[in-house]
C-alpha cells in the first residue's frame, strides 16, 4: 500500500507535469501544499465548517433511516408500498435538490446543507439497515415464536444485533456521501468561509493551488470520517465473526 501511495506522489509530483498536464487542471502536489501552508488557518476553519455540515447530515439521515427501516421491517407490506418512492426520491440528481434546499432554508443556513447531505445518507442506510434486519436465520425467529416472544423483543435481541454489520458498512458509506454532500451544497451558496465556497471563489480567480489545496482537505476529512466510523465499527463488534475475521 506504502509503494502503491508513493507511485501516486511521484505521479502528481513530476510525471504528470512532463506530461504536459496544464496547472490549472492539476497544478504540482508541492504548490498545492505551499498554498495550503500558506492559508492553512482559513483553509482548516473552513473545512470545520462543511464538516459540521457534513456530521449533522449524517446523523440525521442516518437516524430517520434507521427508524424507517425499523418499521418497514416490522411491516413488510408498508414498505414494499414505499419503495419505489423512496428509490425515486434518491435517484434525483444531488445538484438538482440542491436549490430546492436552498429555497425551502436560505442560501446561507446551514440547514440546507445539512438536509442535502442527509438525502445522501438516508437511502444506503435504509436499505442495508432494511437488508440486516430481515436477514435473520429462521431458526433464531422460530424459537424466539416457540417461547412466544413480542415482537419488539425479537427486534431488541435478534434482529437488531443480526443488522449491525449491514449498518455500519452503510454507515462508512454514508460518512464519504455526507462529506460530498455538504462541499457540493456549498457550489450553489452558503458561508463564505465554507469549503466548498472556497474552492469555487479560489478557481475563479485562477489559484488552482488553493482550489486543489482545498480539495485535498476535504478529502482528508473525509478519510478521517470514515476511520472514526470504521474504528467504532472495530469497537462495538468485536463479538462478531466478520470483525474477528478482519482481525486476523
Amino acid at each position: 500500500m506504502l509503494v502503491v501511495f508513493g507511485v501516486g506522489i511521484a505521479a502528481w509530483e513530476w510525471i504528470l507535469p512532463a506530461l504536459g498536464i496544464e496547472r490549472y487542471l492539476l497544478p504540482p502536489l508541492s504548490d498545492v501544499l505551499q498554498a495550503f501552508w500558506d492559508d492553512r488557518g482559513e483553509l482548516l476553519e473552513a473545512g470545520w465548517i462543511t464538516f459540521k455540515e457534513a456530521l449533522g447530515g449524517f446523523v440525521l439521515g442516518c437516524s430517520v433511516a434507521f427508524v424507517f427501516a425499523l418499521v418497514l421491517a416490522r411491516w413488510r407490506p408498508l414498505g414494499s408500498a414505499l419503495m419505489p418512492y423512496m428509490i425515486a426520491a434518491n435517484a434525483v440528481p444531488i445538484v438538482a435538490f440542491a436549490p430546492i434546499t436552498n429555497a425551502w432554508f436560505g442560501t446561507l443556513s446551514p440547514w440546507s446543507k445539512i438536509v442535502i447531505a442527509a438525502v445522501l445518507c438516508f437511502f444506503p442506510v435504509l436499505v442495508n439497515t432494511l437488508r440486516g434486519l430481515t436477514s435473520v436465520r429462521p431458526e433464531s425467529l422460530e424459537l424466539m415464536r416457540s417461547y412466544a416472544v413480542p415482537q419488539r423483543v425479537v427486534f431488541r435481541r435478534v434482529r437488531i444485533p443480526n443488522s449491525l454489520p449491514f449498518v455500519f458498512t452503510a454507515l462508512k458509506i454514508a460518512s464519504v456521501l455526507a462529506m460530498i454532500g455538504a462541499v457540493v451544497g456549498d457550489y450553489f451558496g452558503g458561508s463564505t468561509d465554507a469549503l466548498g465556497v472556497k474552492i469555487v471563489s479560489a478557481v475563479s480567480v485562477a489559484q488552482y493551488e488553493t482550489a486543489w489545496a482545498a480539495i485535498l482537505v476535504a478529502s482528508m476529512i473525509g478519510i478521517a470520517f470514515y476511520a472514526a466510523v470504521a474504528l467504532a465499527e472495530r469497537l462495538a463488534l468485536g463479538w462478531h465473526p466478520s470483525t474477528r475475521a478482519g482481525n486476523e
